[in-house]
């Protein structure tokens, strides 16, 4: 995958001791310790992380961690100290740390966009025109902008709101607008630093779904910064932790559950129901671990040998038994298709939620479900053993 942006040993220094203070970083030393020293604020430190096209990277942390401090430096409104922040510009990559003012003016109007927490939308304007306003200060042409900004409104659907004020819209509409305004610009990269936490939980819900829907569309590279754990595990291709201005852990979601990386991760997910984000491939064990029940291909799915399946040499499924006896088998999101009494094994794709798994084994009294790849192919299985030691973490 290519790299949209790319922080490499970014270090970001608030006052005017930042010599001294890049030095008390190379020894490791704290925000405290240097704000101590120096009287300087660390911002962040050695922060490497890469965002490939098309993801959604989480920043997260405790307030004050440095999350937002990171943010800010894609697009300069933060400047680094040391390090660079690399963005891709067709094909090209950019250093806008350090890059001529000409060059961030174009990177800052053509290649990022960004959506803020309170919704800096301006009174005096009409909806169409605050998300126009990008256009306008870019010189896009009326007729262009227009269109532009009809075709943004109808994504975020306020076309019939076009015309109306900031104070006639609820909340979560006007974060909308805000995200049409992010859009209208076709920047690839959009910034959005806790855009939905000054709503409603169910205004924030919604938002975050119809933002994942929207990104189903539209394929940017989004860098969202939250503070709410939940919320990065819905809608995170990768999240990034940090603590005191550094980055702790970067990972996929399951990663960040099945594997804190230290304490302070661990405290930070130790409310976290790993039913929201761990799936049938966090748990299952491998067709090649599984053990052999007899001849000609048959392997036993679960550890107390209730259920096995007989596989051909394409990996495909020949036959299936239940407790002796000849079963069929349905995907999980059939289980209410067969009488209770029908010997069945249920199937999943390594994509299905755990919660849809469990669901299957309750339905069919702790029978283990079977993991088939898109070609049909078997490539493992779950038993309520795998299910319990993902749940309680062990």
């Amino acid at each position: 995958m290519n790299a949209a942006v790319d922080f490499k040993n970014v270090d970001i220094v608030f006052g005017a001791a930042q010599k001294e203070a890049l030095e008390l970083i190379d020894k490791g030393a704290t925000r405290a310790e240097i704000l101590e020293k120096t009287g300087a604020v660390l911002g962040c430190a050695e922060c490497n992380l890469t965002v490939n096209e098309g993801d959604i990277s989480v920043l997260m942390g405790l307030s004050g961690s440095g999350k937002s401090t990171l943010l800010r430096a894609v697009n300069r409104l933060n400047v680094p100290a040391r390090g660079s922040v690399m963005v891709t510009d067709d094909g090209r990559q950019v250093d806008v740390a350090s890059c001529d003012n000409a060059t961030l003016r174009h990177i800052r109007q053509t290649r990022v966009a960004m959506v803020f927490q309170q919704f800096g939308l301006l009174p005096w304007r009409t909806v169409e025109e605050n998300v126009g306003l990008g256009l306008e200060l870019s010189g896009v042409r009326e007729a262009e902008r227009k269109e532009r900004v009809r075709k943004q409104l109808a994504l975020v659907g306020l076309e019939q709101w076009a015309k109306k004020y900031a104070h006639e819209l609820s909340g979560g509409m006007q974060q909308r607008v805000g995200l049409a305004r992010a859009f209208a610009t076709e920047a690839p990269i959009l910034l959005m630093d806790e855009p939905f936490s000054a709503l409603d939980p169910l205004i924030r819900t919604k938002l975050q779904d119809e933002l994942l829907q929207l990104q189903e569309k539209l394929k940017k590279t989004i860098i969202f910064v939250s503070h709410d754990l939940e919320e990065a595990l819905k809608i995170g291709s990768h999240i990034s932790i940090m603590e005191g201005g550094r980055i702790v852990q970067t990972g996929a979601p399951e990663d960040i559950v099945l594997r804190p990386a230290n304490d302070y991760v661990r405290e930070f997910i130790s409310n976290v129901n790993p039913l929201s984000v761990l799936t049938a491939w966090n748990v299952m064990r491998d067709r090649r671990d599984l053990e052999h029940a007899g001849e000609d291909g048959w392997l036993w799915l679960d550890r107390r040998q209730t259920t096995r399946f007989k596989i051909d040499a394409d990996g495909l499924v020949a036959a299936a038994e239940r407790n002796g006896q000849p079963a069929i088998w349905l995907s999980c999101d059939e289980v209410e298709a067969l009488p209770p009494d029908a010997p069945r094994v249920f199937w999943a794709r390594p994509g299905t939620s755990l919660k849809t798994v469990m669901l299957a084994m309750h339905r069919s009294q702790t029978s283990p479900v079977a993991l088939f790849d898109e070609q049909s192919r078997f490539v493992g299985a779950i038993g309520i053993r795998d299910v319990l030691s993902a749940v309680l973490r062990r």
